[in-house]
């Protein structure tokens, strides 16, 4: 009788967790486990770098669009120890040769504290000098942590040209406890 106490009282915590969010928030974390599964299919060394990552937010659509200003934007979901502990935004503006647009997802992984406290507490920012390792079938990925951060990026459609200048700001929106 007590494990079945147990188990239901763990059902009802998960549940609470997923009908806390909003429809939009529950579609983006969907499209986030979709877009890690995609993340591994494409490259099996990915499942290493998720699993061995602190934490991580996966961006499963980002949007962008330039002509000379760039933007693009996305939602995301905020993963610690692989436990889903809020969402994310994400904005970007950069100015430069550019003309284009495309979508991508990305996957941005913290291997220490400090890092995703930076994160967590809005004073997080990837600036030009951040470099994004683009996920190809097959390639051997070697994660290049920079001040506790790795940055993986996967192209879903469009085409964009660019030689510019901007950064990307994160807005962490932890979920109510």
């Amino acid at each position: 009788m007590k494990k079945n106490n147990l188990i239901l009282v763990l059902l009802m915590c998960f549940s609470l967790t997923l009908f806390a969010q909003n429809d939009k928030d529950r579609e983006v974390i969907n499209d986030a486990e979709k877009a890690k599964e995609a993340f591994i299919a494409k490259n099996k060394t990915m499942a290493k770098h998720f699993a061995d990552a602190d934490a991580y937010v996966i961006f499963p659509n980002v949007g962008e669009g330039a002509f000379i200003v760039g933007g693009a934007s996305g939602n995301g979901a905020v993963y610690e120890n692989g436990q889903l502990i809020g969402m994310a935004k994400m904005k970007k503006i950069d100015v430069g040769a550019q003309i284009g647009g495309e979508a991508y997802r990305e996957a941005i992984l913290f291997n220490s504290d400090e890092a995703l406290k930076r994160f967590k507490d809005d004073d997080f920012e990837l600036s030009a000098k951040v470099s994004a390792v683009l996920v190809k079938d097959g390639a051997s990925l070697n994660a290049d942590y920079r001040d506790g951060v790795a940055v993986f990026t996967m192209p879903k459609a469009g085409l964009s040209l660019e030689a510019s200048v901007g950064g990307q700001n994160f807005e962490f929106i932890p979920f109510e406890e």
